[in-house]
């Protein structure tokens, strides 16, 4: 396996290759402008699969908030180009690991000692690697362990990471420069906040014993003691990833099993805890043996103030969309419409969320609903592919809306996309309390 003896943590040599990884970008430009005139309609197709191939070679390399942008940027499916999705969901759970002697290195600075003098054994070699730190198998006094290692440097390189990556993030998503450094100061927030290993175990500890009642549903122990600001030991939790599960093509009463908790695990987070597991992408959660839903990885936790969380779910019920009064208000308060907006944005932005919050909102107003629904999932897709492609929304202010919208978004897109790979029909209105 392709390992990773070093990895660029100074913000020069950081800088230097992405500047290289532009220079590439810009080559595949010229080559698409000449291929335009023979091949217009293979073209385009060729020019995402170009960039996002070196995108992502270069992001994969250095690791940390970079490779993070990567993996959230894989969310969206119905907003980006399918080459880039599929290129950037290899951030999950598929990127070259730390070698050996650099995992050793790790261990000694923050513990004193090598791995092998604080367990019985470890698996010198990666299980998996991800954006910002990789896993190993170890055992202690008969108990299989997990062992998360922070990559070198992430925690330190990401205000100057944000920074660098910021350009292509305005210019994928159509953000003005003006007003737009609460946004980029949420990602920083939260992305600090994920390399606190100190404060990931507590989240953990707090979010398991909040939520160990709700069916179907488990979670790893962790070991303090076996853990730093750098470093978290937990349980060995054995079962098949999210991904790797769906491509087994579970029978349907066991999609929805599955489905159900992971339902109402977050239903729960976000109406009870007011605070949820914001970061709902297949390399975080596992299915055991028995079917139940294990969940790992709660680095990513985004507290919901309640003067978000009324007027966000207001929005979600019918009559609030249908009032014109009430919802203009709504909008108001999430910081959508502003006093500044003329009335054309007005109208225009008004019009935008109630298309878009029509559609999003429909698995809250039945009973039921079917997440395999592929005219659903069609719809979103079509929706975001109509605005992306505006030329009138391309002329006005985008930096619009609470800073709070990026990761309780986030939340939902990544909760639907899971239940929509898992094919699974689930009681919306069931509430595990």
């Amino acid at each position: 396996m392709e390992t990773i003896d070093s990895i660029p943590t100074s913000k020069i040599r950081r800088a230097t290759r992405l500047i290289s990884t532009g220079v590439k970008i810009g080559g595949n430009y010229l080559k698409y402008y000449g291929e335009k005139i023979t091949s217009p309609e293979t073209a385009r197709d060729n020019l995402n699969n170009n960039n996002a191939e070196d995108i992502y070679d270069s992001l994969k390399s250095l690791k940390g908030s970079a490779l993070k942008l990567a993996q959230m940027l894989s969310m969206e499916k119905n907003f980006l180009p399918q080459a880039y999705v599929e290129k950037f969901s290899l951030s999950q759970f598929s990127v070259p690991p730390l070698s050996a002697p650099l995992v050793v290195k790790t261990f000694r600075k923050y513990f004193g000692k090598s791995p092998l003098e604080l367990f019985d054994t470890f698996n010198p070699n990666a299980i998996n690697a991800a954006s910002i730190g990789q896993v190993h198998k170890a055992t202690h006094l008969g108990k299989e362990l997990a062992v998360k290692i922070q990559y070198p440097g992430v925690a330190e390189s990401i205000s100057s990471d944000l920074a660098l990556v910021k350009p292509i993030a305005m210019t994928m998503f159509n953000i003005q420069a003006k007003d737009s450094d609460k946004y980029f100061k949420e990602v920083e927030t939260k992305l600090t906040e994920e390399t606190n290993y100190i404060l990931e175990i507590a989240q953990s500890t707090e979010i398991a014993e909040a939520c160990e009642h709700i069916p179907n549903l488990r979670f790893p122990k962790y070991y303090p003691e076996f853990s730093s600001e750098r470093v978290i030991t937990m349980d060995w939790m054995s079962g098949k990833h999210w991904s790797e599960f769906c491509k087994t093509n579970p029978d349907q009463d066991t999609a929805n099993k599955i489905g159900q908790a992971l339902w109402d695990f977050y239903m729960f987070q976000v109406h009870q805890l007011r605070k949820v597991h914001a970061d709902p992408h297949p390399g975080n959660f596992l299915i055991d043996e028995n079917d139940n839903l294990i969940a790992i990885d709660f680095g990513c936790i985004k507290e919901i103030p309640e003067e978000f969380y009324v007027p966000y779910f207001e929005l979600a019920e019918p009559e609030n969309l249908n009032n014109p009064a009430v919802f203009h208000a709504k909008l108001v308060e999430l910081e959508i419409l502003t006093d500044k907006d003329t009335q054309a944005e007005t109208v225009y932005f008004s019009n935008l969320f109630r298309e878009i919050l029509a559609l999003l909102t429909q698995p809250f107003h039945s009973e039921v609903f079917d997440f395999s629904d592929e005219e659903f999932f069609l719809k979103l897709a079509a929706l975001g592919e109509k605005y992306a492609n505006d030329k009138e929304l391309r002329k006005m202010n985008m930096n619009r809306g609470s800073k709070h919208f990026i990761y309780i978004n986030r939340t939902f897109f990544g909760l639907f996309s899971l239940l929509h790979d898992l094919k699974a029909v689930v009681d919306t209105k069931q509430f595990v309390s």
